[in-house]
């Protein structure tokens, strides 16, 4: 039986706010590309000029396996010791691995609470930082913050220190802008959903990465639509059916994908 907060998450990430869930932490990954200690690592692996899709993919379907069936499940211990593997081939700060970590914590409660159809709880809150401490511990990262106070401390100062520009971040943050707006878009739209991108990403942030910020009317426009759609939300029936991230049809796998085999592997091409 899987422990309650691991239960929360799931609940939260499969049926109270799938779609914000989801939606947030395509945003946090931009985050993380702020920083050029991580964004160098990830372009000099080629891993975005190579395969951009497969690469989000692996990583979306990773954390899900970790999320849908439980930590100590069979296929979630799989998925952890596959991202313990590939993290492994690397030197990586502890620092950047609690930064990374941060981004899993705060942006859902940030997005849901500024975009969902209620806010999170305080219950719901203390369920997501009790899920990532003890998945944060399984991959070795040290200093953990404690709550989610200390995770929001440790996440601001942390990107007050180390956003800043550089190529790598661009190169990521570019190919990752248009892989998503690949999977949502006609290519022929993209001029218009760049901006829309662009309007849900503070200042700092836009400029760590080189981009421009969006039209004005854009920053007020994009984050209304997003309140209304919560607030439709919340008059509509509730989901009853998990959203199983792991069961979504994918055509980097068309029939489908074996845990071990995600990711990166050392040498090959």
């Amino acid at each position: 039986m899987r422990p309650t907060y691991e239960e929360t998450v799931f609940r939260l990430a499969s049926l109270d706010f799938a779609w914000d869930i989801e939606r947030s932490l395509e945003f946090a990954l931009f985050r993380t590309y702020a920083v050029p200690s991580i964004s160098g690592l990830l372009a000099k692996t080629g891993e975005f000029e190579r395969a951009p899709r497969k690469r989000y993919d692996d990583t979306e379907l990773i954390l899900s396996e970790m999320v849908e069936n439980g930590l100590d499940s069979p296929r979630g211990q799989a998925a952890l010791a596959r991202m313990n593997a590939m993290h492994a081939n690397y030197r990586i700060s502890n620092d950047d691995m609690r930064y990374v970590l941060s981004t899993f914590v705060l942006e859902p409660v940030r997005w849901i609470d500024r975009f969902g159809r209620r806010k999170v709880t305080k219950d719901e809150r203390a369920a997501i930082v009790a899920y990532y401490r003890d998945l944060g511990g399984r991959m070795g990262i040290a200093d953990i913050p404690e709550d989610f106070g200390g995770f929001d401390r440790f996440n601001r100062a942390y990107e007050a220190a180390n956003f800043r520009y550089a190529d790598s971040n661009a190169q990521v943050a570019g190919a990752t802008m248009d892989l998503m707006l690949g999977m949502y878009l006609p290519r022929r739209l993209w001029p218009l959903g760049r901006p829309v991108m662009r309007a849900l990403m503070h200042p700092a942030l836009l400029a760590a990465m080189g981009l421009e910020p969006a039209p004005k009317w854009m920053q007020r426009f994009v984050p209304f639509a997003l309140r209304l759609r919560g607030r439709i939300a919340g008059w509509l029936p509730r989901r009853r059916r998990p959203h199983l991230i792991t069961s979504v049809p994918r055509p980097t796998y068309p029939g489908g994908y074996l845990i071990e085999r995600l990711g990166t592997f050392p040498g090959e091409p």
